[in-house]
């Protein structure tokens, strides 16, 4: 009996395997903001090695040339300049402020002009194949003409400065926006065009429902290429005509020999050209329907 007790017992059973917990390190802060800090770090090196390599030429050709000043010599006179930039002295003696701010009206009366001529005009040449067998060679015939060459012919009709500045900036920057709005036309899926057909669209509606829409990423590349044409034009034509402006402004200093002012006006110019381009870049970005 104690036998066949003894077989009766559960056997028992082996131990079950344990998992082994292993506790993980706490990251640091540091390790979380590292790969965010990365891509930073990417665009601000190459950035800040070529400023320094800049600085680093300016400074050597300053030592070789006994006009030219040095960066720190420069930086000096941008303080003094900046410290008050909206000084007004009288009709030829303002500060950089004002002289860039009637800059930018010259361009902003030019290129807008050239915006309420130029679209339209791209919309009938890329719509119309007449129109645009009609006007191509005229355009291909101006639009390399020099900025400075179309001057005198401002000067001639308006008999004033002021309003033959904004004339070369107009004739200037008016071909992008042609040539970028009929190209993006002509792109236009022809589909697109058939069921405006077929629900007999009249061609107003076309225009403002079918075209506009599908051409606005092309006609803001176009005002974005002319922007830039605007702003360099009008350097140049303000060193011809005088008056108040940035760019009689360096001619100016030129004349009186002051370098430092003439690299300061450079930066200037060039930062103002950079703004007003990433201002339209960032509307095409936001208004682009073509991804």
């Amino acid at each position: 009996m104690k036998s066949e007790a003894r077989s009766l017992t559960p056997p028992v059973s082996a131990a079950a395997p344990t998992a082994q917990v292993i506790p993980l390190k706490a990251q640091s802060r540091s390790g979380v903001r590292q790969p965010r800090l990365r891509p930073l770090l990417q665009r601000l090196i190459p950035a800040s090695c070529g400023i320094l390599l800049l600085l680093l030429v300016w400074q050597i050709a300053a030592m070789s040339s006994k006009g030219f000043p040095t960066p720190w010599a420069t930086w000096q006179a941008a303080l003094t300049l900046f410290a008050d930039p909206f000084y007004n002295n009288g009709p030829n003696d303002q500060g950089i402020g004002w002289n860039v701010l009637a800059s930018l009206q010259r361009v902003a009366v030019g290129f807008g002009l050239a915006a309420l001529v130029g679209i339209p005009a791209g919309f009938l040449l890329g719509r119309f194949t007449f129109v645009s067998r009609m006007f191509n060679p005229i355009i291909a015939l101006l639009r390399p003409v020099s900025p400075l060459a179309w001057l005198p012919i401002g000067l001639l009709l308006f008999q004033r400065a002021e309003p033959a500045s904004s004339w070369t900036i107009f004739i200037c920057s008016i071909w992008p926006m042609v040539i970028n709005t009929a190209e993006g036309v002509q792109r236009i899926p022809q589909d697109y065009l058939n069921v405006a057909r077929v629900l007999q669209l009249s061609e107003w509606t076309v225009m403002r429902r079918i075209l506009f829409p599908a051409v606005l990423p092309a006609v803001l590349t176009g005002v974005r290429l002319s922007i830039g044409i605007a702003w360099l034009v009008i350097v140049a034509a303000e060193m011809l005509t005088g008056g108040l402006g940035i760019g009689f402004w360096i001619w100016n200093e030129w004349n009186n020999l002051n370098v430092e002012n003439i690299l300061i006006a450079i930066v200037i110019i060039g930062v103002v050209g950079l703004l007003l381009e990433q201002a339209l870049m960032l509307l095409a970005r936001r208004f682009s329907w073509e991804k």
